[in-house]
């Protein structure tokens, strides 16, 4: 098995880096070249167990997800993630649960329920995977990506309460909800305290490697943990996620640098090997296959698959339009609010914080925009990974259920799963075509807001050296002045690029290189307090800051790399 599971991982990540050459969706490809390759009689089955799958491969993925999902807009997007990654999962779930219990009643109601639970939540790996290849516009990708980070925890909740009533618990409905809240409380603050002290962890320790390997360890331990306790182990790891990537920017930049490729590589590595696994289960569902009632249970998967489909839509466009029509109603009030003098700008200030404006909080009050087009991609991009199969196979082997229902789960949760996976992940780049969505006024927004934060930068920088000027005077003499005025000068005009380090330098003959860098560690430290607080202010996009704060960070890199080649 050890050796098979490493065959299975490298061969993975082969096909994956084929499909990332040729510009293709790995998913997709890694997913039907492990469909082909379970025919092969060499090939061996690959049995893991589903509760170790969700306990290994589950929290780092969650974790690296959290961390690139930008909070400002997860905050903004909340009204309409909650809908999609609670009620939405629900919904689903009760509707499966009817139909499997009316196709197949030897499931009984709880099993059938039990069924509906692992096939209702669309997937995180799947969703950023295949999102991030086709260029959805970042409104999308916001809702989508906070979606698949929540659903699972509603998910696995449902699970956990339809399997021990299976078992013979006798659970009121006022249990399951208390079961819910205590997952999200317990789940919330495990992932908080977690990532509280990572980041403090972060923000004292200069080893980027050390505190990397502390990044690549807490997920499993604030997943178990909180899953200890009766919380959500999905929403202790996002909940850390979240929080540790809001305040990157206010650790080491060595950290930073550090983090992003090695993440970028264990998520490589993790997403093979999910959707690998996908496809070879394919030989574990034709052996299921084998029991008298085959034909009910393939008319179960359709008729499951159909569900899966159809509520998705049917949900979304109404609850839009309702949380639309609740959006005016704000509005209304707020305006009333506003127009009695009722509104002070001074509320809800915190120190060291600008007042917020009328607009500011109007912009709080309301979602962001989305388009019958949006809603249309959305509806259609419900691909199910990793979470179905692996609580289908946990709840293969729970003792109350019979074999016949083990065996309806497992291959109505594969069917699910794959056929998600290759009907929409194929067709949606189509759906994005024929639609005209694109991310283009994601560009022209971005524009307009580097151009703004770029000119703010620019003043505040001039600030800084202005007051560096005495000290500079002080320390080489009024000679040196007019060499620092050059260098100001540039400094402002090309904004410290990288590549005319060795130009600011010359400029310079007579201070060290040292000097040199403590200058422009400077003025690239006010430049970045500049993002966070255009950030902080809701007037640039997180994930925009992040590009730029990568731009400053290959700037320091280029002033330390070259101070030691020098050195």
């Amino acid at each position: 098995m050890d050796a098979m599971l490493f065959y299975v991982l490298v061969g993975a990540v082969a096909v994956a880096a084929i499909a990332r050459w040729r510009g293709w969706p790995a998913p997709l490809l890694v997913t039907a070249v492990a469909l082909a390759a379970s025919f092969l009689p060499f090939i061996p089955e690959l049995e893991i167990d589903g509760h170790l799958l969700l306990n290994v491969v589950l929290p780092p993925l969650l974790y690296s997800a959290a961390l690139d999902v930008s909070f400002v807009g997860f905050k903004r997007s909340l009204p309409q993630i909650r809908r999609l990654g609670i009620w939405l999962v629900l919904l689903t779930a009760v509707m499966v649960g009817l139909v499997a219990w009316l196709i197949l009643p030897s499931l009984t109601l709880p099993g059938a329920l039990l069924l509906g639970a692992i096939v209702a939540p669309p997937d995180a790996v799947s969703a950023a995977a295949i999102g991030r290849k086709l260029g959805l516009p970042r409104r999308i990708m916001t809702v989508l990506s906070g979606e698949s980070l929540i659903n699972d925890a509603t998910s696995l909740t449902l699970y956990r309460v339809f399997a021990a009533i299976i078992a013979g618990a006798a659970l009121t409905v006022w249990d399951g909800v208390w079961q819910f809240v205590l997952a999200v409380v317990v789940g919330v603050i495990v992932g908080l305290v977690f990532g509280i002290v990572l980041h403090q962890l972060r923000m004292r320790m200069a080893d980027p490697v050390v505190t990397g390997t502390f990044g690549l360890l807490v997920p499993f331990g604030a997943y178990a943990i909180a899953e200890h306790l009766g919380g959500s182990g999905v929403l202790a790891v996002v909940a850390m996620g979240l929080y540790v990537g809001f305040n990157a920017p206010r650790t080491e930049y060595t950290t930073r640098q550090q983090e992003a490729p090695l993440w970028l590589s264990a998520d490589l590595l993790l997403e093979s090997f999910v959707f690998a696994y996908i496809g070879l289960m394919f030989r574990r569902v034709l052996s299921d296959l084998g029991s008298e009632s085959v034909g009910h249970i393939l008319l179960l998967s359709g008729a499951v698959l159909l569900v899966v489909l159809v509520v998705r839509p049917l949900y979304i466009y109404p609850a839009h339009a309702i949380a639309r029509w609740q959006q005016r109603a704000r509005l209304r009030r707020w305006e009333l609010v506003v127009a009695k003098g009722r509104f002070s700008r001074k509320q809800s200030v915190r120190p060291g914080r600008q007042p917020i404006t009328t607009e500011q909080m109007k912009r709080r009050l309301t979602e962001p925009e989305l388009s019958w087009k949006d809603n249309a991609i959305i509806s259609w991009a419900g691909m199910r990974g990793v979470v179905t199969l692996a609580t289908a196979l946990a709840a293969a082997d729970l003792a109350a259920l019979d074999d016949e229902s083990s065996h309806a789960i497992v291959i109505v949760a594969f069917v699910v799963t794959v056929a998600t996976l290759m009907l929409q992940g194929l067709t949606l780049p189509v759906l994005i075509r024929m639609l005209g969505v694109a991310s283009d006024t994601d560009r022209e927004a971005d524009a307009r807001a580097i151009a703004a934060v770029r000119q703010r930068s620019r003043e505040a920088g001039v600030v800084f050296l202005e007051a560096k000027r005495a000290e500079w005077a002080q320390k080489y003499g009024p000679a040196e002045m007019k060499a620092f005025d050059g260098l100001t000068e540039r400094m402002v005009r090309v904004e410290s690029d990288a590549e005319d380090v060795q130009e600011l330098e010359e400029s310079v003959p007579r201070p060290s290189y040292d000097d040199l860098a403590v200058l422009m560690k400077g003025w690239l430290q006010v430049r970045r307090e500049v993002l966070l607080e255009e950030r902080d202010a809701d007037n640039l996009d997180e994930e925009v800051m992040r590009e730029l704060m990568a731009a400053l960070d290959a700037e320091e890199l280029a002033l330390d790399t070259r101070g030691g080649i020098g050195a």
